[in-house]
C-alpha cells in the first residue's frame, strides 16, 4: 500500500528538482560547446543531493495520503471496531520506513560524498572551459588568440559567411594584417581542435618587414580563394584527474570524517598540554635565562634586601646596568612567549572549529536518514486524525512539517558551526522535536483523545455543575 504512493511522489519531486536545476544552471551549460555526455553526467551526479531532499518528503506525503484515505473511507473505523490497534496497523509501514532509513544511511555516508566530489570537480572543469567558437553577425569575435573576426551575415545551417573581415595579430599589433572577403565558409578539422576559414573574392592588406634603413612596405593581395587554419584546442573540454582533487566536509565519507575529527581532537589535546607546559615554565625561564647568560660576569651574590624573592634571585649581585639588561631580556622573553601562546591559541581555535564542522556533517548524514522513519511515525497517526487524503490538504500539511524540520536543521547547523551548540545537539534537535510530536500523535490516536472533551470544555462543565449545586 505504501511503496506505490512513495515511488510516485519520489518521481514527481525528483522531476521538479531536476527541472529547477536545469533552469538555474542552464546559462552555465549553454553556449560552451560542452559534450552531451558531460552534461548528462553532471545531472546524474546532482541527483544525489536531490534524493536527500526528495526521499523524506515523499515518505511524509505518501504516508499522510495512505492513512488519511484509510480514515476517510471509514476503513480505519471498521478495523478499529474489530479490535485491531493502531500499532498493528502502523508496524508494516514502520518496517518500510526503517528499511528506507537504513538505505539512506548508506546513501548519505557513502554515495552522496562521492557524488558531491565528482559534481564539484566536473563543475570546476565546466567553468574553466572557454565558450565554443560561435560567430554572431555584426559582432567582433575575439575568442581566438591573435585573431579578431567580424561577419555581417551568417547562415547557421550551412556555416556560410558574407562580408567577412579578419584582423590577424600573429605578427604583433603594429604589423596587423587585415583580410576582407565577400563570402566564406567555416569547416571543422581534427575533431574540433582546428577550424578552417575558406574565404572567397577578397583582399589581404599587410605590412612587410624591410631592411634596417628602409621603412616597412605596405602589401595588398587580391585572391579568389584564401584558406586560413587556426587552432581552437583551447575550446576543448578537458577533464581533471579525480585523484588530485581536495575533499571537504561535503565530499568525504563518514568514516574518513570520523578519523579526521579524531586527528583534530588529538592535535588540540596535545597543543593544550604543550601550551599549559609553556605557561608553567614561563616564570622559570624569565628568571633563569637572562641570569645564566650573564653569570660569568657577575660578582658574588649580595645579601638579600627588601626586594621581592623573584627579583632578588634574578638581580642578585648585579649593578644597575646589568639589572636593566636582565629586565629588558625578561620583557623580550615574555613578549615572545605571549606571541607563541597567542599563535597556539589561534591554531587550537581553528582546529576546534574544523572538528565541529566535520562533526556537524557526520551527525547531519545520520539525522536526515533517520528523519524518514520519524516522518512516517508522524504522518501515520496524523493522517488518521485529519481523515483527509486530498492533495491540497496533505501537501500543505507535509510542506509545513518539512519546512519546520528543515529550518530547525539549518539553524542547528549554523549554531553548531559557530560553536554555540554541540554538533550532536544542533543536528539532532530537529529529530527530537519531530519524535516528540510523533509520540504525542500516536498517543492521541491510541487513546482516542479526539472523542474526549477538551480540558477547557471539561472545566466549563465542572464549573457549570458547581454553580447549579
Amino acid at each position: 500500500m505504501l511503496p506505490g504512493p512513495f515511488l510516485g511522489w519520489l518521481a514527481a519531486l525528483m522531476f521538479l528538482l531536476v527541472l529547477q536545476f536545469l533552469i538555474k544552471h542552464m546559462p552555465d551549460l549553454v553556449g560552451k560547446g560542452l559534450p552531451l555526455p558531460a552534461i548528462i553526467e553532471l545531472i546524474v551526479y546532482s541527483l544525489a543531493y536531490m534524493l536527500v531532499l526528495a526521499v523524506p518528503m515523499s515518505v511524509l506525503i505518501a504516508t499522510l495520503m495512505v492513512f488519511g484515505k484509510l480514515a476517510e473511507n471509514r476503513s480505519y473505523a471498521v478495523i478499529k471496531s474489530s479490535g485491531v490497534s493502531i500499532l498493528q496497523i502502523v508496524w508494516p509501514a514502520a518496517i518500510v520506513g526503517f528499511v528506507i532509513s537504513g538505505a539512506m544511511v548508506y546513501f548519505n555516508t557513502e554515495v552522496l560524498p562521492e557524488a558531491n566530489f565528482r559534481t564539484k570537480v566536473l563543475w570546476s572543469d565546466i567553468r574553466q572551459k572557454k565558450p565554443g567558437f560561435v560567430l554572431q553577425p555584426g559582432v567582433f569575435y575575439d575568442g581566438i588568440r591573435k585573431y579578431s573576426i567580424l561577419v555581417q551575415d551568417l547562415d547557421p545551417v550551412s556555416n556560410e559567411m558574407k562580408d567577412v573581415t579578419i584582423f590577424d595579430y600573429s605578427e604583433g599589433s603594429r604589423k596587423r594584417a587585415e583580410i576582407k572577403a565577400e563570402r566564406g565558409e567555416i569547416l571543422s578539422l581534427s575533431g574540433g581542435e582546428q577550424i578552417r576559414l575558406i574565404l572567397r573574392n577578397g583582399e589581404l592588406h599587410s605590412l612587410e618587414s624591410a631592411s634596417e634603413d628602409r621603412s616597412d612596405r605596405y602589401k595588398r593581395v587580391r585572391f579568389a580563394e584564401h584558406r586560413l587554419t587556426v587552432s581552437v584546442d583551447d575550446f576543448q573540454f578537458e577533464r581533471s584527474d579525480l585523484s588530485r582533487g581536495r575533499r571537504s566536509d561535503r565530499t568525504m565519507r563518514a568514516v574518513d570524517m570520523i578519523a579526521h575529527v579524531d586527528s583534530l581532537r588529538s592535535s588540540v589535546t596535545r597543543q593544550r598540554e604543550s601550551m599549559a607546559h609553556e605557561v608553567a615554565m614561563l616564570g622559570r625561564r624569565l628568571i633563569d635565562s637572562p641570569r645564566n647568560e650573564l653569570l660569568s660576569e657577575l660578582p658574588k651574590p649580595a645579601a638579600a634586601g627588601d626586594s621581592s624573592p623573584d627579583e632578588r634571585i634574578a638581580t642578585s649581585g648585579l649593578n644597575g646596568e646589568l639589572t636593566q639588561i636582565v629586565y629588558y631580556r625578561a620583557a623580550q622573553t615574555a613578549k615572545l612567549e605571549r606571541t607563541n601562546i597567542d599563535n597556539a591559541g589561534r591554531t587550537i581555535r581553528w582546529q576546534e572549529q574544523q572538528a565541529d564542522r566535520y562533526s556537524v556533517e557526520i551527525h547531519k548524514k545520520y539525522s536526515i536518514a533517520l528523519a524518514c522513519l520519524i516522518f512516517l511515525l508522524i504522518a501515520a497517526p496524523l493522517g488518521l486524525s485529519i481523515r483527509k487524503s486530498s492533495l491540497a490538504m496533505t501537501g500543505a500539511i507535509a510542506m509545513g512539517i518539512f519546512m519546520f524540520y528543515w529550518v530547525s536543521l539549518v539553524y542547528g547547523e549554523k549554531l553548531s558551526d559557530r560553536g554555540k551548540l554541540e554538533p550532536w545537539i544542533g543536528m539532532w534537535i530537529a529529530n527530537a522535536i519531530a519524535l516528540a510530536g510523533a509520540i504525542y500523535l500516536i498517543t492521541y490516536v491510541v487513546m482516542d483523545l479526539r472523542a474526549t472533551p477538551s480540558l477547557r470544555k471539561r472545566f466549563l462543565y465542572w464549573r457549570k455543575n458547581r454553580v447549579k449545586g
